[in-house]
């Protein structure tokens, strides 16, 4: 009875043991992973160090793209040629022409007739032709006056951004001819305006988001774009495949060092928001730090895919360029209203990933914390990113078969 109890009790510690050694062995795999994962970190970490092209595209690159595009790029139109044709320089029409010359969106040039106003239209030289009659007094006494305002057409859209600065000159004047008590042609309908989240109605708190948008897009799959195909073409993928290195992990091992790259260009992107052109900051800075994350995040995965499928680094990057840049620019939100668009087109832009950062990047910026507008468009980043890791593994396992 004591040998049986003996050999139960045996056979029970065995048993033990054999449970406990798939967790221990779990554990170890586990521990294996996070080593091999932290080596190739390491080693891609030295990669970028000795590589000056990769600091320049994450670093420098993004600092050059931000300054030349957001002081170059404005929708604001200012210092516009504008010819004031002023037939009779009565007191009262030469105080309509001070409101134009002393407007920073006006370049007023005084003509006393048409002829030499409509020559300045034809040669481009003035973009406007701004005609106050010859009895615009006796009219502004009467109640009833009249300014002829001719516009080129060219560019409708300036066009019709002149135009409302026209009419905005006329009708400061016509409220300092009111504040005066004097007789004016007013309507019988008073309009007060006011600008919700950019009262200074500067066009680049809508721009510079935009910008960071379409920076840290290019920025973010050019990093990774040639890094699989790089290792392809030096042969030292193959020594990879020839490890106990996973296929998961030799993509992680390659994406952290340019993730933490892409963040510093980041972060400079949003310094220069901040800090250069002042773009107001009304959500809160860790949402917006996660928000950019998932774009990062994203970016990456893009370029990561594309270098997985393509050998080749001259292809690979062109097709980063291809399949980020000139989506992000044209088809995101960030200078086209994406309601004015063609059904089909509209269509499109919802598999583009720089749209949801765009409206994200708005919001957070210039309206807060709006969650009904954060919560989706970062559940839809996410996705995205899910699917591209997972995109990025079958594209390299298939290199393997």
């Amino acid at each position: 009875m004591n040998t049986n109890t003996t050999v139960g009790a045996g056979e029970g510690v065995a048993s033990d043991a054999n449970m406990r050694q798939p967790r221990s062995t779990e554990h170890l795999d586990w521990r294996h992973r996070l080593r091999r994962v932290r080596a190739l970190v390491v080693k891609e970490t030295r990669q970028v160090m000795r590589d000056p092209s990769s600091i320049a595209i994450g670093v420098v690159l993004p600092m050059i793209l931000i300054l030349l595009f957001g002081y170059g790029l404005s929708l604001d139109v200012k210092n516009v040629p504008v010819a004031v044709v002023v037939e009779d320089p009565t007191p009262t029409a030469m105080e309509l022409v001070a409101g134009f010359q002393l407007s920073p969106y006006f370049k007023a040039q005084i003509t006393r007739s048409m002829p030499p106003a409509e020559r300045m239209m034809l040669e481009r030289s003035v973009d406007a032709i701004v005609r106050i009659p010859a009895d615009f007094a006796r009219q502004v006494n009467e109640g009833s006056a009249q300014v002829q305002v001719v516009l080129h057409g060219g560019d409708a859209n300036r066009a019709r951004i002149i135009q409302g600065y026209v009419q905005g000159a006329i009708q400061a004047w016509n409220a300092r001819q009111v504040a005066e008590g004097k007789t004016v042609a007013t309507g019988t309908v008073a309009v007060q305006m006011r600008l919700w989240f950019n009262a200074a109605n500067e066009s680049r708190y809508f721009l510079v988001p935009g910008l960071i948008v379409l920076v840290m897009t290019l920025i973010g799959a050019l990093l990774t774009a040639m890094v699989m195909a790089r290792e392809w073409e030096r042969g030292t993928l193959e020594s990879l495949f020839v490890t106990p290195v996973r296929i998961e992990e030799i993509l992680l091992g390659k994406t952290i060092p340019y993730f933490l790259l892409g963040l510093i260009g980041l972060a400079l992107c949003i310094a220069s928001a901040k800090y250069l052109f002042h773009v107001p900051l009304r959500g809160t800075l860790p949402v917006l730090l996660g928000a950019s994350t998932l774009y990062v995040m994203v970016a990456l995965g893009i370029g990561l895919l594309i270098s997985s499928a393509v050998k080749n680094q001259l292809v690979a990057s062109q097709l980063a360029m291809l399949a980020t840049f000139m989506p992000a620019l044209m088809l995101s939100g960030f200078l086209f209203d994406l309601r004015s668009m063609p059904t089909p087109i509209r269509f499109i832009t919802y598999v583009l990933p720089a749209r949801y950062y765009v409206t994200l990047l708005q919001t957070i910026f210039l309206a807060g914390n709006v969650w009904r507008v954060i919560i989706p468009n970062m559940l839809v980043l996410a996705t995205m990113t899910v699917l591209l890791g997972l995109g990025s593994r079958a594209a390299t396992r298939k290199r393997l078969d």
